[in-house]
């Protein structure tokens, strides 16, 4: 692997952010416009994450869905957040993706002033994927895997010797040319006439990736100039066809510089734009450096990408100081257009893209990562006993997809990973029409089962719930009635009380809302003043509140 990368590699840190924690905004102190559709009914009940029964789900905890920049703002988002939830997570932020450069500089700035401040305020954060097939530094592990540069030696595709021929029996475009008999004392010569296009040399081979140098020996007899076509590829200056002077009176040496063009076949050199003067040319040499590079062996790249996984999870694990408990390991895995012998889908592969389970091979995938993931974890001041990764999929409520996933999951617990959990992102909406709301209902229940049949770990991510008419139309936030409004809360509601019912108590690792405020949609425990832009509880809020207290 190439040294310089290996020492070139840096993590910029940032210093202890200079911030109190003295005066947060708490829930009940947010300012807003008296509205007694939101405001009223719901202004004194307590931050959620106060409202479960720790003694009854002692593993259970309620989480939020931010961008670190912002959370690094330390405004209302961040106040909502800290208030109202056990841990906030940061979705692809803290990924490598958005960390590394394609150089591996690693830039750990807005990760070290989270965390710093998280330390000081007593906070959790569930850690971002470590592992995944996207947001990942695709440029760094590009740049790591490329062909590696050797040296190689001029090849001579072909000379000409123009003197010694008695008839040109090459290509002309236009023009005459001939061979010229003694032009020079005994030695013949090739003439190409004026405003004539003549192949000088032609019906070599070519090297899509060679660097060409073609030097012939020219003369004329009043000053003159020749544009040259190399291979399909007309060679330009500065947007213009490049014009090679030759002086009069005497042989000179010209040296043509040129690559081929994409896709051309056939080898060959022509020259044109002699206005004024014949070109007599006596020979001419055809040479080229073939590309100086070759592709990494299969165990070249398995040991760069074993660097670069070494390197990631150190430089990780280094800025986190063992604060960051928790993680998903891997995001995404599966391919569900891609099917076993066994009848379970793949995982995901590419021939473009960089995977980690192409390199590492599909069933020692999560056994690696996990291995130096939980390595670097407990090298950096980590207690190993605290430490879990969950394993994030969407769409598990296909019963083939969750399937799939608790295969993997047992090739991968038999080859010694470390996999404590399932991170299940959701995709729910709510429906008018009861029986596409009876469906949706009973897919719910059947992914809660399915899930718990797993002995792992069970959180719900990606907890946002839209709503959708009768028409199957979805309703928007600032279109929905108060009515629409409370029957989306009642089923967010339905959704949690499942979750503590269906999952054993001790497996419930918790819930990760990801929006905490309305988007377009009304998935929001707080809908947003269009004036005062403060943040005012809805329906959903209280229905949080209900629900983790078992109501």
């Amino acid at each position: 692997m190439n040294k310089n990368f290996r020492n070139g590699l840096l993590m910029l840190v940032a210093g202890v952010l200079a911030a109190s924690c003295a005066d947060y905004n708490v829930t009940d102190d947010f300012t807003a416009p008296i509205d007694p559709k939101y405001n009223e009914p719901y202004k004194d009940l307590a931050p959620i994450k106060t409202y479960i029964d720790r003694n009854a789900h002692p593993n259970m905890s309620i989480g939020a869905t931010m961008k670190a920049t912002d959370f690094n703002k330390q405004e209302l988002a961040h106040a909502a957040a800290i208030t109202n939830f056990d841990n906030v997570t940061f979705g692809t932020s803290l990924m490598s993706g958005n960390i590394v450069n394609a150089k591996g500089v690693m830039n750990f700035l807005d990760m070290n002033d989270l965390l710093d401040h998280v330390e000081e305020i007593g906070a959790d954060v569930y850690g971002s994927p470590i592992f995944a097939n996207a947001n990942q530094a695709d440029d760094w592990l590009k740049t790591l895997t490329a062909p590696i540069e050797i040296q190689v030696d001029p090849i001579q595709d072909m000379f000409v010797d123009y003197t010694t021929m008695e008839e040109f029996t090459g290509t002309a475009i236009s023009g005459k040319p001939r061979i010229e008999k003694n032009y020079d004392g005994d030695e013949n010569a090739l003439r190409c006439p004026t405003r004539g296009k003549v192949y000088i040399v032609e019906g070599f081979d070519v090297d899509p990736l060679g660097e060409y140098t073609v030097t012939f020996n020219a003369k004329v007899d009043k000053d003159e100039s020749v544009i040259c076509t190399f291979c399909d590829n007309k060679i330009q200056e500065n947007g213009n066809d490049k014009k090679y002077p030759i002086k009069a009176g005497k042989w000179q040496k010209m040296v043509i510089e040129a690559k081929p063009a994409a896709g051309a076949t056939y080898g060959y050199l022509m020259i044109e734009g002699n206005f004024n003067s014949a070109v007599y040319i006596k020979n001419v040499l055809v040479v080229h450096n073939p590309d100086n590079h070759r592709p990494q062996t299969e165990q070249e790249k398995t040991d760069t990408i074993n660097y670069a996984l070494n390197a990631w999870c150190d430089g990780l694990m280094k800025i986190n100081k063992g604060r960051i408990k928790t993680f998903d390991l891997i995001d995404e895995a599966l391919d569900s257009k891609a099917t076993l012998e066994n009848g379970m889908f793949d995982l995901k592969h590419s021939s473009d893209a960089i995977l980690w389970q192409d390199v590492l091979g599909s069933e020692n995938y999560a056994p690696t990562v996990s291995r130096v993931a939980s390595a670097a974890f407990e090298r950096h001041g980590g207690n190993p006993s605290e430490l879990k990764f969950f394993i994030g999929e969407s769409g598990l409520d296909d019963p083939k997809k969750i399937e799939s996933l608790k295969y993997w999951i047992g090739v991968w617990d038999a080859n010694g990973a470390k996999i404590d959990g399932i991170n299940a992102k959701m995709n729910l909406f709510y429906s008018e029409d009861e029986a596409t709301q009876a469906a949706n209902v009973a897919t719910l229940e059947a992914l809660l089962s399915n899930l718990a049949t797993t002995g792992k770990l069970i959180r719900l991510s990606n907890f946002d719930i839209k709503y959708q008419d009768a028409t199957g139309a979805y309703v928007t936030a600032d279109k929905i009635e108060a009515d629409q409004r409370q029957r989306l809360a009642d089923y967010y509601g339905f959704v949690i009380r499942s979750y503590m019912n269906i999952i054993p108590n001790d497996k419930q690792a918790g819930i990760c809302k990801a929006n905490m405020a309305d988007t377009s949609d009304p998935v929001g425990l707080w809908s947003i003043d269009k004036d005062s832009k403060d943040w005012v509880r809805t329906a959903t809020y209280k229905a949080w509140c209900d629900a983790l207290s078992g109501k």
